[in-house]
């Protein structure tokens, strides 16, 4: 049976193109401090998989809620499973948006909004594909599940919670990466380095009243904030060389004088955690002008520690934690919280992404020796292991003659220094929606899907759940 996937998806194109916007009007971010046993991680997340499992019902799909953790949509008999692993949660959406950040505003053939392409966007592909198959009435050998997760973008919690519960699938995808096929992902550690505070600090120094930049783990930070408090009459004298070191480097920022203090704020450039180097860090940007500011003890210490392991290396280099392997590249490491105050010291919150061949072990102790000869503790150590399918599994094989067919455009395999779902299956890829050439502005300002893309994936989704589920 000869199917033209494309002309199904194109009859749905004003449905698909609706509900993908409405969808995204959500603002589901993660918001615990207005959770509820009902909404566990914030009333906007609850809503986008309330949405997700009450449009699934009404296309006649088998809908679970477990606990508003995560969900499901299912249909297909047999005793295999097929899982397609999404989620609705979304990344803060920050600041220098061009249009509202949940407007889902279409401009010149894309949908701008936060989660657009991560994940929201596909998610909705990944719905209308299995809607496409469902409504052709393809005979199926396998069940087809949507698996709905709901913290994707910080711990995780849903896919723990879900497969305490649920079957894992034979096997799946995860739309929520690159196209082709991404059949190798880093393992990703995130860890907090803190401050043991000496109480000895030296009058009349300059005083770090507090220091602050970024919000996650996963994200460059783009904006970072000093105060500064001072003597008389060096306010002036601090304002301008933070002003010419902002004009010498090409960056954007102020200062602000008031009562003794001086308000130091930099300007970054945001971007995915996985490459630091596509954006510009504005904690670290600032930590490199204060190295030459003359800071009170512990704050120095602080400061010269960001500087003399961070600032301009993220690979590892200074640490001597630096590695590389053939599979999936260099290991990277991404600073993602600064945050100082004068009562109670410093910590850095970092997100180290590993190689396939990296052993973890031996990176963390490495890491833990320095801390220890720079008056710095390890703590909250968290670790997401390396996810890696054989080349020559049927899920890999399927997926690559799907997408050949469906673009004319040969599957390579690629790795990644990402972390998607993918790695919670057993055996899973992730497949998509961004095609090659097509820049990545996930977790980016003015965030958008090209609608052409939408529906391309969508046809390509479609034919790949019939052909692992017939």
């Amino acid at each position: 049976m000869r199917i033209n996937w494309m002309e199904e998806v194109l009859k749905r194109k004003e449905d698909l193109i609706r509900d993908t916007q409405e969808f995204l009007r959500i603002k589901s971010v993660l918001d615990e401090a207005n959770a509820t046993k009902e909404a566990p991680l914030g009333q906007g997340v609850y809503e986008a998989l309330q949405y997700l499992l009450h449009r699934g019902e009404e296309e006649g799909f088998t809908a679970k809620n477990l606990d508003g953790l995560a969900g499901h949509l299912e249909f297909g008999q047999g005793k295999e499973l097929i899982g397609i692993l999404c989620h609705v949660d979304v990344v803060p959406p920050g600041d220098g948006w061009t249009s509202d950040p949940f407007s889902a505003e279409i401009r010149d053939g894309k949908i701008y909004a936060r989660g657009a392409i991560d994940d929201k966007g596909p998610t909705m592909a990944a719905f209308y594909a299995m809607k496409i198959v469902k409504e052709l009435g393809l005979p199926l050998n396998k069940r087809v599940r949507m698996i709905i997760g709901t913290d994707e973008e910080s711990n995780w919690r849903c896919v723990d919670h879900y497969f305490k519960h649920e079957e894992m699938p034979t096997m799946g995808f995860a739309p929520d990466a690159d196209f082709p096929i991404i059949y190798a992902e880093k393992g990703i550690a995130d860890f907090d380095l803190c401050q043991k505070p000496v109480s000895t600090n030296e009058a009349g120094e300059i005083q770090l009243q507090s220091f602050q930049s970024g919000r996650r783990y996963n994200m460059v930070p783009d904006f970072a904030e000093a105060v500064l408090l001072l003597k008389n009459g060096q306010s002036e004298e601090i304002k301008q060389r933070f002003e010419q070191f902002l004009h010498m480097n090409n960056l954007n920022g102020q200062a602000l004088v008031s009562d003794g203090t001086v308000t130091l704020q930099l300007e970054g450039v945001s971007a995915h955690g996985m490459e630091p180097n596509n954006g510009k860090n504005a904690g670290l940007l600032l930590a490199s002008f204060l190295a030459h500011v003359p800071l009170e003890q512990n704050a120095q210490a602080f400061i010269r520690f960001i500087n003399d392991y961070f600032v301009g290396d993220s690979r590892g280099r200074a640490l001597g934690v630096a590695y590389s392997d053939e599979i999936t590249g260099d290991l990277t490491i991404n600073v993602g919280i600064l945050s100082y105050r004068q009562e109670t010291g410093g910590k850095l919150g970092l997100n180290l992404r590993y190689p396939v061949t990296n052993d973890i072990a031996k990176t963390k102790k490495t890491v833990e020796q320095i801390c220890e000869k720079n008056g710095f503790t390890l703590e909250n150590f968290s670790d997401s292991k390396p996810h890696h399918v054989d080349q020559n599994h049927i899920l890999i094989k399927t997926l690559q003659r799907v997408y050949e067919e469906q673009t004319g455009e040969r599957a390579s395999l690629i790795s990644i220094g990402g972390g998607t779902y993918a790695r919670s299956l057993d055996a899973g890829v992730a497949f998509g929606p961004l095609f090659p050439g097509r820049p990545d502005v996930a977790h980016q300002k003015d965030e958008y899907i090209i609608i052409e893309d939408l529906l391309k994936a969508t046809a390509i989704y479609a034919q790949a759940i019939y052909e692992l589920a017939k």
